[in-house]
């Protein structure tokens, strides 16, 4: 059994975040995602678009580590990836995914489950010119989640591709590109006073949000 130290036990804070009222609750929950990405971005809080990706294995075994979310429209968000890394693989056996936001600075977070789809080609393209250089180099170099023997090895990589595209453009490689996560159910959770927290719930059926709020 795991310990439980006291220093652990005691860790808490008393959230006073004004909460979700629900006259101000849109019926479209994407306007309130925005808004609240948009209030992380502007508050200064690290990597705002900073996301947990939750997938699945082959044997229903999850897995989860942290994205940057690079866009939002009107049902989706989008993250980039290599297509042969776990979590292309993953995707690839099992579209459905989950999605977590912390933004513990102003005692928010939003969950999102969804379905993750590779978006065009020519879009993956475009989004990789803008990148860094060192970026796109990356992107070559890392045969993302295989094995490695050393840090030389992938850091010889990098160079060697660096010096193989000296004074020209770097194509985007075939195994690397994005995903749109079309989204069906959003929660938001802002932190209140006593434990006592705001939880709204959206689920979309048939092209329609519906919206309730949930026990803490």
């Amino acid at each position: 059994m795991a310990e439980i130290t006291p220093e652990i036990a005691s860790l808490r804070r008393n959230y006073t975040d004004t909460g979700l009222p629900d006259n101000l609750l849109p019926g479209d929950p994407f306007l309130l995602f925005k808004r609240w990405f948009d209030e992380a971005l502007s508050s200064g809080v690290l990597e705002p678009n900073a996301m947990t990706l939750a997938t699945s294995d082959s044997n229903t075994l999850p897995n989860a580590r942290t994205v940057l979310m690079k866009g939002i429209n009107e049902s989706s968000i989008r993250f980039f990836s290599n297509y042969e890394s776990q979590k292309g693989a993953e995707i690839q056996h099992n579209s459905n995914v989950a999605c977590v936001f912390w933004w513990g600075e102003l005692e928010r977070q939003v969950r999102l489950r969804g379905l993750a789809k590779k978006i065009s080609e020519q879009e993956s393209e475009n989004y990789f010119k803008s990148r860094p250089r060192d970026s796109q180099i990356g992107a070559w170099a890392s045969r993302q989640s295989s094995p490695i023997k050393n840090r030389e090895e992938l850091e010889k990589l990098f160079s060697e591709i660096r010096d193989s595209y000296n004074g020209r453009d770097i194509p985007k490689p075939p195994f690397w590109g994005g995903y749109d996560i079309e989204v069906h159910q959003i929660e938001f959770w802002a932190g209140r006073p006593g434990r006592l927290h705001d939880r709204i719930l959206y689920e979309k059926r048939h092209q329609t949000w519906s919206r309730k709020r949930l026990m803490p």
